[in-house]
């Protein structure tokens, strides 16, 4: 890896985040010792609101098949009225969980988003009008990309964007630690949609509710994991003092 790990800024910004992986195993320790260090992190009153399934081997398979079959149910749907209406009859596929990645960006926020997908589909090759090429690439969320390990993370719903808040304080140690050992990782929204899918292969409290997943495995050396992501400046993102 290229980065000063004596230089925090180097380090962080070297971190990109990985779409193909090794099938390389991750042994549990090293699982382990990622999980203990993003507990580091802050939390509120230390009430640590999360929980995280360790989805790996058989368990990893069958929940990815799952996964597999309720996308092609539903991929159709995107952007035309007789697909949704469609999948509406079926029923299979509909978001079970988190529907909130099923709608558009507010307006505050769509021309990232626009430019993040029209950037990366340049880097892969894809070209905007192929549908079937975008469909086969949004699918290898359904992979995890190729990672042997999938983290599911799950947040206490009694706090609300506060339990948000410390799983995201919480993540972020995660990866960086992943990233230090030489270990790639994928912030995953798109596996939020069937939390009844996972929930089918852990004991996991009914107080729970699922927020994300995280790819976990070696990086391999294709193309895809070279791309970087147009980060926004300071300044774009500090407000500006009302005047008076």
């Amino acid at each position: 890896m290229d980065f000063d790990s004596n230089d925090f800024h180097s380090f962080v910004s070297s971190r990109r985040s990985t779409r193909d992986f090794l099938s390389t195993p991750v042994s549990d320790e090293i699982i382990e010792q990622i999980i203990a260090d993003g507990l580091t992190s802050p939390s509120w009153s230390n009430t640590r609101p999360i929980l995280v399934a360790v989805a790996k081997g058989d368990v990893r398979d069958r929940i990815s098949k799952d996964f597999h079959s309720r996308w092609d149910a539903i991929k159709d749907a995107r952007g035309s009225l007789f697909g949704k209406i469609k999948a509406v009859l079926k029923r299979k596929g509909l978001p079970t969980s988190n529907w909130i990645i099923t709608r558009r960006y507010h307006k505050d926020l769509i021309e990232r988003s626009r430019n993040q997908g029209k950037n990366f589909l340049s880097h892969i090759g894809i070209s905007r009008e192929d549908k079937e090429a975008r469909d086969k690439a949004w699918a290898r969320n359904y992979d995890f990309f190729g990672a042997p390990v999938e983290l599911f993370l799950f947040t206490h719903k009694s706090l609300g964007k506060f339990s948000a808040s410390d799983a995201g304080l919480f993540m972020q140690n995660l990866i960086l630690s992943a990233h230090s050992k030489g270990l790639g990782t994928c912030p995953q929204g798109a596996v939020a949609v069937w939390e009844d899918a996972v929930r089918k292969e852990f004991d996991i409290s009914k107080n729970y509710s699922l927020l994300c997943g995280i790819c976990l495995g070696y990086p391999s050396e294709n193309k895809i994991n070279s791309f970087n992501a147009n980060r926004p400046k300071p300044s774009e993102i500090i407000v500006t003092e009302k005047l008076r």
